[in-house]
């Protein structure tokens, strides 16, 4: 533990608070970019979503030809047809648009489908989603993720105060909108795995926010002379350590699942490297400066007492 605090800010001075701003602005842009792509490129639903086939090919005599694979596929007349390497080079994602027609039509493609490929090919598995059915997905994951950010609001509310709570959600909002806005800029398939690594994020930054919210009402109370912007940077300052320690080892740890882990859950720790990293950010620029324009209150004896002793205006 000694070898790795070597490595970590210690005593710090910065001050954060300054930069709020210049954080605001680039938050914004951030927030501004995410929802323009959601509104003109929108998502790359994956078949939990969108609905159709989807079929896992091996092929048993080497690495696939993918070319040739998606030539023989294309000439069925099955609609949008799309071929990728999935994972390793024998490995085939295959994915049709979903048939005109009941599940026979279903069974019917799929039949063609391993018809023209001929032999040499294991069939993994074989998934059919309807409209109606990733239709009800989308709107359970939607509302998973608004209910969650809303129930975090309120618990950071009756934890703290209810500046903390606006806080919180402003930050959470912001994690989850730029994360959108990375899935629809790079065209990530967007699944039900994209949904849980949504909720994923939104923990681990209220987890990081609800640290330095900690710390700020301890110095509150033992710093009752200390006006909020003072209070604020010293937090963070304090937390600095810590906030480093804790998404380094995540990051590192997302990192592997990304390069090794395959495509299954290739989508999952994309979105959960960003998360990381604006998770952090959000915590240090988004979710503590919001807090230096609202009234925190000093306590004092156990009881809630005015605002700081120190005018704000003196503060930089």
């Amino acid at each position: 533990m000694n070898l790795v605090r070597r490595f970590l800010p210690q005593n710090t001075k910065i001050d954060f608070v300054s930069k709020r701003l210049i954080a605001y602005a680039f938050t914004a842009v951030l927030v501004l970019a995410s929802c323009v792509s959601m509104a003109t490129r929108g998502f790359n639903f994956g078949i939990d979503f969108a609905g159709g086939i989807l079929m896992e090919v091996k092929s048993t005599g080497g690495p696939a030809d993918l070319a040739s694979m998606r030539r023989t596929v294309s000439h069925l007349d099955l609609g949008e047809v799309a071929l990728q390497e999935f994972g390793s080079p024998d490995l085939v994602l295959v994915r049709l648009q979903r048939q005109e027609g009941g599940e026979q039509a279903q069974q019917i493609a799929v039949v063609k489908v391993k018809t023209a490929l001929g032999e040499g090919f294991d069939y993994r598995r074989t998934e059919f989603v309807g409209p109606k059915v990733g239709e009800e997905l989308i709107r359970g994951g939607i509302l998973a993720v608004v209910l969650s950010v809303l129930a975090i609001g309120v618990y950071v509310w009756f934890r703290f105060e209810w500046q903390f709570g606006v806080g919180a959600l402003i930050a959470t909002f912001h994690d989850v909108v730029t994360t959108f806005g990375v899935f629809s800029l790079t065209g990530l398939e967007f699944n039900l795995t994209s949904v849980a690594a949504l909720l994923t994020i939104v923990g681990y930054s209220i987890n990081d926010t609800v640290v330095e919210y900690d710390r700020v009402r301890e110095n509150l109370r033992k710093y009752k002379a200390m006006n909020t912007y003072d209070i604020i940077n010293l937090s963070v300052n304090e937390t600095l350590a810590r906030t480093f320690l804790t998404g380094g080892t995540v990051f590192v740890s997302v990192l592997a699942l990304f390069i090794f882990g395959g495509e299954v859950i290739r989508g999952f720790s994309a979105a959960m490297l960003w998360g990381v990293i604006v998770g952090t950010y959000s915590s240090i620029y988004v979710a503590m400066p919001v807090l230096y324009h609202f009234n925190l209150r000093t306590i004092t004896k156990g009881k809630v007492q005015g605002a700081d002793e120190e005018s704000l205006d003196e503060a930089p």
